[in-house]
Formats: C-alpha cells, sequence, structure tokens
C-alpha cells in the first residue's frame, strides 16, 4: 500500500480535474472507489481503483509535463468534439491537461500535464509567474505606445463584466512592427485588447516563454517533453521543493 491522501486530492493529481471539480463528483455521486460510492474526505492510495466521472484514475502514471508549439488556428479546449481543438488533431495522451490557454489565433508555446496541481499552480493569476509573448501589430509603433503598455491598460475583465486596469509588464521593441511582453496575469485575449485601446491590431501573437521553459526552436505542431533541467528549474521557481514528492522524477519509473 502507498501514502493515504484524501480523494479529491488524488483524483486532482491525477490530472483529469481539479479538486474543487472532484469535489463536486464525490458530493453528486459520480466517484466509484473499490466499487462503492465514495464519500467526502475518505482516503485511498494507489491500490484503489478509483473511477471519477466515468474516468479510471490512473495513480500510478509517471508524471508528464510537455511543450508543445500550437499553430495558429486551432483552439485549447477540454471539449474533444471540436473540430479545431488541439486534442483532435494532435497525438496527446488522453489524460494531458493544457496550463493556461491560448486562442484560437494565437501561436507558440502550450505546456500540457498530468498533473492538476502544477497545472493549477501556473495557470492561477494571483501566482504572478511570467509569461513572455512576441506581439506584430498592423502600424509603426511609438515610444508612447510601449509606455502606455508597460504602465498598464484599462480594460474589460470579460469574466466579471467590470472594468480592470493591467499589471505593469516588461514591454521591449524588436522592430517597427514588433514587440516583447511578459505578462503576470491572464485576462481573456489581454493582449490583444490592451493594444486596442491605443488603436492598434495584433496582426500575429506568439507565446515563447512560461516560466522558465522557453519555446526555442520547436517546430510548429511539435511537441517534447520538458529536460529534468528544466523540471528542476521550474521546481524551484513554483518553490515546491519542499514537498519532492507531489511531482514525481519522471525518470523514476519506466
Amino acid at each position: 500500500m502507498g501514502e493515504m491522501v484524501r480523494l479529491n486530492k488524488y483524483i486532482s493529481e491525477s490530472g483529469i480535474a481539479s479538486r474543487r471539480k472532484a469535489d463536486e463528483w464525490i458530493a453528486s455521486g459520480k466517484v466509484i472507489v473499490n466499487g462503492q460510492v465514495a464519500v467526502m474526505g475518505m482516503k485511498v492510495d494507489d491500490s484503489c481503483e478509483v473511477v471519477a466521472n466515468g474516468i479510471l484514475v490512473r495513480g500510478k502514471n509517471p508524471f508528464s509535463l510537455i511543450a508543445f508549439n500550437k499553430p495558429k488556428g486551432y483552439t485549447c479546449t477540454a471539449h474533444r468534439g471540436d473540430s479545431s481543438g488541439i486534442y483532435r488533431n494532435f497525438d496527446f495522451g488522453q489524460d494531458l491537461k493544457y496550463i493556461g490557454r491560448l486562442d484560437k489565433d494565437s501561436e507558440g508555446l502550450l505546456l500540457l500535464t498530468n498533473d492538476g496541481n502544477l497545472c493549477n499552480e501556473i495557470s492561477k493569476a494571483r501566482n504572478q509567474h511570467e509569461k513572455e509573448y512576441i506581439v506584430t501589430v498592423n502600424r509603426i509603433i511609438t515610444d508612447e505606445f510601449l509606455k502606455n503598455m508597460a504602465e498598464g491598460v484599462r480594460i474589460i475583465d470579460s469574466n466579471k463584466d467590470a472594468w480592470v486596469v493591467t499589471k505593469p509588464c516588461i514591454v521591449k521593441k524588436i522592430n517597427d512592427r514588433k514587440f516583447s511582453i511578459i505578462l503576470t496575469q491572464g485576462y481573456n485575449r489581454q493582449i490583444r485588447r490592451m493594444c486596442d485601446v491605443f488603436d492598434y491590431k495584433v496582426v500575429k501573437l506568439k507565446r515563447i516563454r512560461v516560466v522558465n521553459i522557453k519555446l526555442g526552436d520547436l517546430q510548429v505542431g511539435e511537441s517534447r517533453e520538458i529536460t529534468e533541467e528544466e523540471l528542476n528549474e521550474l521546481k524551484k521557481r513554483l518553490a515546491i521543493d519542499r514537498n519532492p514528492k507531489k511531482y514525481n522524477d519522471k525518470n523514476s519509473k519506466k
């Protein structure tokens, strides 16, 4: 028998759902443990057979974190029936979840993992993890535009239907129509809407970094496993070295 953990945590760490969603499934009788309907607060280990919302939870799966260069024209959606969805068009494992969506018109680095805690840690805006983008716009970039973008822009938070001011960020000019921007938050279509405020239209938007993981020379539509060095640095950046069991050594299970 392995270490006993709370059922909602066990489901979350399998990567198939957040801890909150796991609680909803347990409360509604959608989780079965060893043939019996689960109850809130119960504990399980890897010897248990856990079925959550019809999905067999495979707690013994080795940790996986991959980098994918998402092409323009594909959606990040958990709905696998979407014909333009990444899960319909690329060969990802069924238990991998994307970390921080890219909209259909954007491209570049997308991380996918089977670890729900890691997904939540990077995705939550309050944790202020850096994401870097290269942006091409439709007209000449001015110093005033760069200054205004860097200082924070008043936009609508579509999730709350309320005005917000984006956090100050690092913006650097690359050429007359291209700049880099580093964000620590992620409002829906944030960069496009920030540019719209100053009458600039985004022509191309490419994410090139998430925390310490870089897109590098990864070709469009291709994916790769994160290296051990990248994973170790990521763990340091996310301050999770205090609990190394949370993220399995991906080389420990073959």
